[in-house]
């Protein structure tokens, strides 16, 4: 019987691929040509393939939204926050696990507030289909260099940021959400003991990335959409998902004002400043972790 439900639950995740593997397809031709369009020196030309690349990237989430609805059997827990504006400017981080974040986090936001713009490392631009799609839409491809490795190469310092730098400037003239798993990596417990990370759940949080959009979006974005996802199982990538390993999921959304002190210019820029705004998301992340801690408490 165990091996014919591993059996039943690979031929689901697999039916389930080729299903996203389809309407990824399909709502990438039309992308294509306005990633394509983008091209063109036009700043309202590039706002407006922006506006038309979001509208379908909101329609292959709601196919496979409710095709994931309807076929997987995991409940799904939502507490905290929920009242938002599609028309408004949001700053979103998460802690991060596994793919199926991403899956979560499209579940929950879709509609409710503007396309989800990842921050994404560089390397992930080649993926098939997806890696185009998050080009035209604008979501910022991440080069992480080492302390190390700059202070070989002083001449890179500031280089990460220019992606983002770039993406904000359509970001600030339409509604945006911007993404980012501030860990920079996924949770694990050999890199959690590899960097000496304070939390129990979660490895530190750097705060170079979402500070830098802070101080760029001239207070257009002043809070912080906090989700603290948990699973019920051990194992949980989006495999595991799909082969409906995974029972229950329970989200937590924290809306959280940024400090005053923190929404000017010169956040990136001010040493003590920065040092401040470092201190104040740490204290969140404890606060985050031991939410964790009581969200695994109850019973799933």
């Amino acid at each position: 019987m165990h091996i014919s439900n591993k059996f039943t639950g690979k031929l689901y995740a697999i039916g389930a691929l080729l299903v996203l593997m389809f309407t990824t397809a399909l709502g990438s031709i039309p992308i294509l040509f306005l990633g394509l369009a983008k091209l063109l020196p036009n700043p309202r030309l590039k706002i407006f393939c922006t506006t038309v690349v979001d509208k379908i990237a909101t329609i292959w989430t709601d196919i496979n939204n409710v095709y994931l609805d309807k076929s997987n059997p995991a409940q799904l827990e939502i507490t905290g926050a929920n009242n938002f504006n599609p028309d408004d400017w949001y700053l979103v981080v998460a802690n991060h696990q596994s793919w199926l974040d991403i899956v979560i986090l499209q579940r929950l936001f879709n509609r409710k507030i503007p396309v989800l713009k990842f921050f994404i490392k560089d390397q992930l631009k080649w993926v098939p289909f997806l890696g185009f799609s998050w080009w035209a839409m604008g979501c910022p491809f991440m080069k992480r260099y080492s302390p190390a490795y700059l202070a070989k190469n002083p001449h890179k310092k500031g280089k990460d940021l220019q992606a983002t730098q770039k993406a904000l400037t359509v970001f600030k003239q339409t509604p945006a959400s911007l993404m980012s798993f501030v860990e920079g990596t996924r949770y694990t417990q050999q890199k959690k003991l590899a960097q000496n990370s304070p939390y129990q759940h979660l490895l530190k949080p750097k705060a170079g990335g979402i500070s830098f959009v802070i101080s760029a979006m001239n207070k257009q974005i002043n809070q912080l959409l906090d989700v603290t996802i948990t699973y019920s199982e051990e194992e949980h990538s989006l495999w595991d998902f799909l082969c409906h390993r995974i029972n229950s999921i329970k989200v937590n959304i924290r809306q959280i004002s940024i400090p005053k002190q923190f929404l000017t210019a010169s956040l990136i820029d001010n040493d003590k400043i920065q040092l401040e705004f470092r201190e104040w998301l740490n204290e969140k992340w404890f606060e985050k972790d031991q939410l964790i801690n009581e969200m695994k408490a109850k019973n799933f």
